[in-house]
């Protein structure tokens, strides 16, 4: 049953339910992408899983994310259930064996798994453009903002450093303007409305250091197994946009950081995402252009990326064109949108003469999907009614002992674990801002005690006067402001604005202690 260089996904049956032949999908080719789709309960979750398995056992690290909570089993050894004994006698699957894979959990919020970050600056302008829902006139004042941190030195690692660099922004619209085209106060402020929503939301956990390295997601296990990084996903959905974002953001660093390998044996990395329709809802073209590019050309790179959806319309026909291995399970058709879906399905696949493919959509068990992947010379397959094997790991999640139990003998146990707040933007203006509040209140000093000498030689020389010139100025007239007074550059401006940043967020997080002893 089991092929050098091939993953078994399941065994094909005829029309009259007799056992056809099993089907593989060609580890060559598992870089070229792929697509699971099908409604809600239907099997979709339990093809992933025998997916990532056979993709670990041949040695290819796998990263997915786990939406429902489900996933996590697959670092549990199966259990022979009833229902699992019985498909993989009907598929002949002999011997059937129970077996733990190697996981590695994580967690943008650090509770069910290692901590995920990165830092602003890798983000970038237009994923974070993405995740903030930004306009044409946001999105380009936060270009300028990262072109104002790259040319100035400073660091953007977490929300507070992107903050302050608004804020002056902000508060030297006007010059910076002149020099870095227009600055609009009200997207500035707009923008900083967003920052506020996207930390109260949680996003304040994903923006910091240490930042998650590439590397640490392609680990191998020393008897050869490729690691399984199962990503804690059933809170972060409460953000789908934040979700969506940071995945695209680790395919954007896949992307970037890989070198090219042409068409290797087998793949580096396989990369699924689920929920795939929450990348594209509402995204700017520009966005769906990228993506479409890193799909395409992240192939070469030795990466597989396999889009998990209830409905093949929720990928752009651009990006499904690059999707040569599919796995259809069942999909319904009450309404117009859902018939339209099950005619596109079907349509993407090379037709099989023994059946309706469009008719066995409708039609196909839990656990049952139309399979189609890529073989000979990288030329889909004939579509197969499949039925698709049972896990061999544990159908179904891991308790929260286990769970920690599994983290507990981590390879990157510690790395994430704990925060690491290093000198950035926030506090390199924070400095200056003091040392040029210090020197401004030093040249005041000076010049009050110039004007009160020069007011003192004044009072006994200056002739026709009598003893009425030599009495003190009342208190309760007011002191004439310098004529010498000049105005304040662009980096003395930017330094107090600053101060007032961070004076205003020390004073925010006094409010919130005041207001959190209060709701005890």
């Amino acid at each position: 049953m089991l092929q050098e260089g091939k993953l078994y996904i399941g065994t094909s049956r005829k029309s009259d339910d007799s056992i056809n032949k099993p089907e593989y999908l060609e580890l060559k080719y598992g870089n070229r992408h792929g697509l699971i789709t099908g409604a809600t309960g239907t099997g979709k979750t339990v093809t992933l899983q025998i997916l990532a398995e056979g993709f670990s056992n041949a040695g290819v690290p796998v990263f997915c994310a786990d939406v429902k909570g489900d996933l996590s089993g697959i670092g549990a050894m199966g259990e022979p259930k009833d229902f699992l004994l019985k498909r993989a006698e009907q598929i002949g699957l002999k011997p059937y064996d129970f077996q733990e894979f190697p996981v590695i959990f994580w967690d943008l919020y650090g509770e069910k798994g290692h901590r995920v970050r990165t830092t602003v600056s890798e983000m970038g302008p237009l994923l974070l453009s993405r995740l903030m829902n930004a306009t044409d006139a946001q999105e380009g004042v936060l270009n300028i903002a990262f072109k104002i941190a790259d040319e100035a030195g400073l660091p953007l690692l977490d929300l507070k450093d992107l903050q302050a660099l608004l804020n002056y922004m902000g508060e030297n619209a006007s010059e910076l303007s002149n020099q870095f085209g227009f600055i609009s106060k009200s997207s500035v402020g707009s923008i900083q409305r967003e920052l506020l929503i996207l930390e109260q939301q949680g996003a304040e956990h994903f923006f910091g250091e240490p930042a998650l390295k590439i590397t640490d997601i392609m680990r191998t296990t020393n008897d050869g197994r490729g690691a399984i990084s199962v990503l804690a996903a059933d809170k972060l959905m409460m953000n789908p946009r934040l979700y969506a974002t940071f995945l695209l953001w680790l395919l954007s660093e896949l992307f970037e950081e890989l070198p090219e390998i042409g068409d290797p044996d087998k793949p580096k990395l396989v990369f699924f995402f689920d929920e795939a329709h929450l990348l594209f809802n509402d995204a700017p073209k520009v966005l769906v252009e990228r993506v479409e590019q890193v799909v395409r050309l992240i192939r070469s790179k030795g990466v597989g990326v396999y889009f998990v959806t209830q409905n093949p319309l929720d990928v752009p026909e651009t990006v499904l064109a690059q999707l040569g291995n599919r796995v259809q399970h069942a999909l319904r058709a009450y309404s117009p949108r859902e018939q339209k879906a099950v005619k596109t399905a079907a349509d993407t696949f090379r037709p099989n003469p023994d059946f309706n493919c469009a008719e066995v959509i409708t039609n196909l068990g839990t656990g049952e999907a139309l399979v189609s992947t890529l073989e000979g010379k990288g030329s889909p397959s004939m579509v197969e009614r499949t039925l698709i094997r049972p896990p061999a790991s544990r159908l179904g999640p891991l308790t929260e002992a286990e769970r920690q139990t599994v983290m507990n003998v981590s390879p990157v146990r510690g790395l994430y674990d704990e925060d690491f707040d290093r000198e950035s933007a926030y506090e390199m203006l924070a400095k200056r801002a003091a040392k040029a509040a210090e020197q401004a209140e030093a040249a005041e000093q000076a010049e009050q005690q110039t004007a009160e000498e020069t007011s003192g030689r004044s009072r006994w020389t200056l002739p026709g006067f009598g003893d009425d010139a030599a009495e003190a100025p009342s208190d309760k007239q007011p002191r004439r402001r310098s004529s010498g007074y000049q105005r304040e550059t662009v980096m003395e401006a930017a330094m107090k604005s600053v101060a007032r940043t961070v004076a205003t967020q020390v004073g925010r997080a006094l409010v919130r202690g005041i207001l959190g002893s209060l709701r005890r």
